[in-house]
């Protein structure tokens, strides 16, 4: 039997419907560089001069780098060019590299149903251990929405723990997926641990 879509699927429809009778269209801004204090103030006063409307944000530091994703609606017949340039005029000089790309705004609407569950693998550093993880996560059709590695110290030794959230079709065996990520994760030396989303969550609530 087909399942129908949930509510967050619903609303995301509907506001696409609204948004498109608004004559609204949706733009993805990339940022990265250095990183160095006042970024995100720099770029949201620039999305709003230039009448855009921060739906979503994405921001993280690695060793150094600043990384955002920006996604704006602006109305249809707005001028990326121009924000493009006002974006790179008070963000190059700091050497950071400004990206606009159009979305597709049936994207999220649209999205397949899918069940969110973490993984988290804990074992010593070394080269291939996201790859090994991730290639049996893609044969199976598992969706990496967003990645983590943590150090851990233990007296004289390093653990890294990786934290994969990943969104599950409904098609994947859990029990299939499962056992082949053990397997994987015995090759590679980790220690792997599956859940769904919500009892991860109720786990290590604070």
């Amino acid at each position: 039997m087909r399942q129908g879509k949930t509510p967050l699927q619903n609303c995301a429809a509907s506001l696409e419907i609204s948004r498109r009778k608004m004559g609204m269209n949706k733009i993805v801004v990339f940022v990265l560089g250095p990183d160095r204090p006042g970024i995100i103030a720099t770029i949201s006063r620039v999305l709003f001069d230039h009448g855009c409307n921060l739906e979503d944000v994405s921001q993280t530091i690695l060793q150094g780098e600043f990384l955002g994703i920006f996604i704006v609606s602006v109305e249809a017949g707005s001028s990326a060019e121009s924000l493009l340039s006002a974006l790179q005029e008070q963000l190059g000089p700091s050497g950071l590299f400004v990206h606009l790309r159009s979305l597709d705004n049936r994207a999220y609407a649209e999205a397949p149903l899918s069940e969110p569950f973490i993984i988290t693998t804990i074992g010593p550093d070394r080269p291939g251990l996201v790859a090994g993880i991730t290639e049996v996560l893609a044969r199976y059709n598992v969706n990496i929405t967003d990645l983590k590695a943590v150090p851990r110290a233990d007296q004289d030794r390093l653990d890294y723990i990786m934290i994969y959230e990943v969104n599950m079709p409904p098609t994947a065996d859990y029990s299939v997926l499962r056992s082949a990520l053990s397997d994987r994760a015995a090759e590679l030396g980790l220690d792997i641990n599956l859940q769904h989303r919500r009892i991860f969550e109720q786990i290590h609530r604070v």
